[in-house]
């Protein structure tokens, strides 16, 4: 098996709906996005010969991905009133709509899917919220999820 990995940083705002806790609060992280690929052959001819895949394909469609999520806040669907939607965009702010709960553990999942679409063969994301706490999500193809 041939692994690879590279990781992208983005700064962004959340909150946990029906969290009990300090994280119930609107607050941020310097989200730091550990990705890891592997694939059990090299490519055999072409352009990436002797590669899993090109770093700079590898780097360019991780960092892609955080950039969507830096500077903006992370919102789960249907968790903020209407008016305070109106109030956040009349203010100007930027809001990315998510369709689960923001977690560090579901933000793992999704950056792995959204990867995985865009044929990068993906089998871990590492999500840390802080510099010592992170959520792992591991990519398993018996159950293609």
């Amino acid at each position: 098996m041939y692994e690879l990995k590279t990781e992208a940083c983005f700064d962004s705002a959340h909150f946990l709906t029906d969290y009990y806790g300090k994280c119930e609060n609107l607050h941020g992280h310097r989200w730091r996005m550990v990705v890891y690929i592997a694939q059990e052959e090299l490519h055999a001819e072409g352009t990436m010969r002797d590669m899993v895949l090109d770093f700079g394909v590898f780097k360019r469609e991780v960092r892609a991905l955080a950039d969507e999520f830096d500077h903006t806040f992370l919102v789960e669907d249907g968790s903020l009133k209407p008016q305070t939607v109106a109030a956040l965009k009349d203010e100007g702010f930027s809001l990315t709509w998510l369709p689960f709960r923001t977690t560090a553990e579901n933000l793992a999942r999704y950056a792995c899917e959204r990867l995985r679409a865009r044929e990068i063969p993906v089998v871990q994301v590492e999500m840390y919220e802080t510099p010592n706490n992170c959520a792992i999500y591991r990519f398993d193809a018996r159950l293609g999820a």
